[in-house]
């Protein structure tokens, strides 16, 4: 019997915006501890060992000085306290079939869960049903530090609940199945040290901004979907408002579908813009069933930081509609009856059709499966009625999975093993025209290419070669490949040889110039071959980036990749985004810059300079002294104080300086040579010219 699973991510735009700043956020730093160390010796031998490390040593622990067998600590944390632990095997039940005999100081009686046979957990009727419902009593608290309680037996299935103040909507109750197949009820954003704040998403609708996605936050402030933002903002004042990306969300909730397809069943199929089909036919009992397939859905994505809801039915309208108003998993047959108390919307109609049902007095799904069909079909169309009997299972519903890309590689194992150069550069020429014809096939272009070279005592030699652009020449790859074969190998023989693509990019058709003269150079080929020889972190080319402090002002970029644009600066600072209709302005023509900037400016010893504003005369420089004979300057740079408080009064003077030698630096005075805030006064050399 055909059985599908519904994921619905309600909140999935909102989430995946909390999940890119807590990637894009860089971890807080550890606070530098500025205790004495006699105050830190002293806390270490409070916990480190139960023997005094001064005077008036004398044998015995200190749990054993006290009176009474429960002062023995608990505690049972990793770390160096010396601390008495209770047997680390299991009481098994003895030959004569009594009652195990069980230390009362490691698992008291009445602490015991009513599952494990304790006191105080059975029933009348001794039953394990019984047992099972029985509720386990709280665990007391440790009588480690902080006086912390300790963690409860099992974890729970469902998140306790929603946040402080906020209010869920209407949902049906849930039985115990449904708690498993709920996910977690609390705002992504907490824990990554971000307050509890109302969040929108924006979008354009016509003349008017309206809200895309809420938070459950702001949902529960009455802010919706469809609302317009400047009511929403006067609503909820200091309400915080982001942009909306629809075809990024899209993009995201394709690649959860392949993963999906590569993990749980190879049938997924996005349905909608917040949720995916799957179907479980035959891949259920790989993880232990329905149910406990359903709940590691729900855990992993928990741990990712989104809310999930799963059902499970026998067809993806009863599934959509459960997972959407009653979450469960709904057994074989049973998924009519389910469905009668769910309102039509559960049905995936149109709001007009909705708006009208309910004004027919039509709230639910089983109210709309009494009325006649007929009068269905002449008012409301065919749709209505083609979505009642997909949910229903009369008509059926197939699905349009996803197909996960397949990883394009050539394989060709040999009869004889080969052990020389010349036999690997001819096969190599075997197999490169059998990449290429795949790649074609693909519509893609090599970015990245591995080379395999499977030896008979099964230790594989590896070649990589990276492309600075997409591309299917095969005599480029084979040149590059080729090139590198002195670098296996081949030991007591080869039995396989093997292309694998690791990365490639979209390669359509390129326009055909008419004349060499009109074809531009193209560097991809030089650019590969020096990449492969001196390795790719090693080429890059500079671009300027925004900024008035110099070493912000250059970062490395890629060889051939377009260079960035900048944004109109009227638009403010935290909407700027790359703009490619402007070009990005390097420094400024009048104060040229240094061919080699330094990463970060180095101090210079023995400088002898005039206050305020004169250049040095001598300076000292990784061990060589050097005499000023020409200079000019000073280029005063002031720090950004908009991004960094602490440059709020950073200065410092630029000079160019030429020596006796003929040499040509850059350097700076940090600080104005008046006020002592702007800094010490002192040298560094920050580059060197051409």
């Amino acid at each position: 019997m055909k059985r599908v699973a519904s994921l619905y991510l309600p909140d999935w735009p909102i989430e995946r915006l909390a999940q890119a700043e807590r990637i894009a956020t860089p971890p807080e730093r550890t606070p530098v501890d500025t205790t004495p160390l006699n105050a830190i010796a002293a806390q270490e031998q409070a916990v480190a060992c139960s023997v005094p490390r001064g005077g008036g040593w004398r044998p015995g622990a200190r749990w054993a000085r006290t009176e009474g067998a429960d002062a023995r600590p608990r505690d049972r944390r990793a770390g160096r306290v010396s601390e008495a632990a209770p047997h680390p095997f299991k009481a098994m039940p003895p030959d004569e079939g009594r009652t195990p005999v069980r230390d009362p100081r490691v698992t008291p009686p009445s602490a015991a869960p009513p599952w494990k046979g304790g006191a105080g957990g059975g029933s009348a009727d001794g039953s394990p049903s019984a047992r099972l419902r029985a509720d386990p009593p709280p665990t007391p608290s440790l009588p480690g530090r902080g006086g912390k309680a300790a963690p409860p037996a099992t974890m729970p299935l469902r998140h306790p609940g929603p946040l402080a103040g906020v209010v869920p909507g209407p949902t049906p109750p849930l039985g115990r199945q449904n708690a498993v197949m709920g996910g977690p009820r609390h705002n992504p954003r907490q824990g990554a040290g971000v307050t509890n704040k109302a969040i929108i998403t924006s979008l354009q609708s016509g003349n008017a901004l309206v809200i895309a996605a809420a938070c459950p936050a702001a949902r529960a402030l009455g802010l919706v979907p469809g609302m317009a933002v400047t009511q929403a903002r006067a609503l909820v004042p200091g309400l915080d408002i982001r942009p909306a990306d629809p075809e990024g969300d899209r993009a995201a909730l394709l690649r959860l579908a392949m993963l999906a397809a590569r993990r749980w069943c190879p049938v997924v199929m996005p349905s909608g813009d917040d949720g995916l089909f799957l179907d479980i036919s035959g891949t259920a009992h790989l993880f232990g069933g329905e149910a406990r397939m359903a709940k590691r859905i729900v855990a992993l994505l928990k741990r990712h930081g989104f809310t999930a809801r799963v059902a499970v039915a026998d067809t993806p309208g009863a599934a959509w509609a459960l997972a959407r108003y009653a979450p469960q998993i709904c057994p074989p047959g049973a998924h009519p009856d389910a469905l009668a108390p769910l309102p039509t919307a559960a049905l995936r109609l149109e709001p007009r059709a909705r708006d009208l049902l309910k004004r027919l007095g039509i709230e639910t799904i089983g109210q709309l499966a009494a009325v006649p069909r007929a009068p269905l079909a002449r008012r409301f169309g065919g749709t209505l009625i083609a979505r009642l009997d997909q949910a229903s299972g009369r008509l059926a519903e197939p699905l349009d999975p996803v197909t996960p890309p397949e990883a394009i590689a050539v394989v060709q194992r040999f009869a004889e093993p080969i052990a020389t150069a010349e036999a690997i550069a001819h096969w190599l020429g075997v197999l490169m025209p059998r990449l290429v014809t795949a790649l074609a096939e693909a519509g893609l272009g090599a970015r990245l290419v591995d080379l395999v070279a499977d030896r008979i005592d099964g230790v594989p030699q590896r070649l990589r070669i990276g492309l600075a652009r997409p591309t299917r020449d095969g005599a480029h790859l084979l040149r590059l490949i080729v090139r590198r074969i002195e670098e296996i190998a081949p030991g007591y023989g080869i039995d396989a040889l093997a292309l694998h693509v690791r990365r490639a990019d979209p390669l359509g058709a390129e326009p055909f110039a008419e004349t060499l003269e009109d074809r531009a150079p193209d560097l991809a080929p030089l650019i590969d071959t020096l990449a492969n020889r001196i390795g790719i972190s090693a080429l890059w080319r500079s671009v300027p980036v925004e900024s008035d402090v110099p070493e912000r002002s250059v970062a490395a970029a890629p060889p051939l990749d377009p260079p960035p644009r900048a944004a109109p600066k009227s638009k403010p600072d935290d909407v700027r985004q790359l703009d490619r209709s402007r070009p990005l302005h390097p420094w400024d023509a009048r104060w040229p810059r240094p061919v080699r900037l330094l990463r970060r400016p180095e101090l210079l010893d023995h400088v002898l300079a005039e206050l305020p504003d004169q250049p040095p005369k001598r300076f000292t420089w990784r061990g060589m002294a050097h005499r000023v004979v020409r200079a000019d300057g000073p280029e005063r740079i002031l720090g950004e104080w908009w991004k960094r408080g602490t440059e709020r009064h950073s200065v410092r003077d630029y000079f160019q300086v030429e020596d006796d030698a003929g040499q040509r630096f850059w350097l700076f005075r940090r600080g104005d040579g008046e006020r002592g805030e702007t800094g010490d006064l002192a040298w560094f050399m920050h580059g060197s010219f051409g």
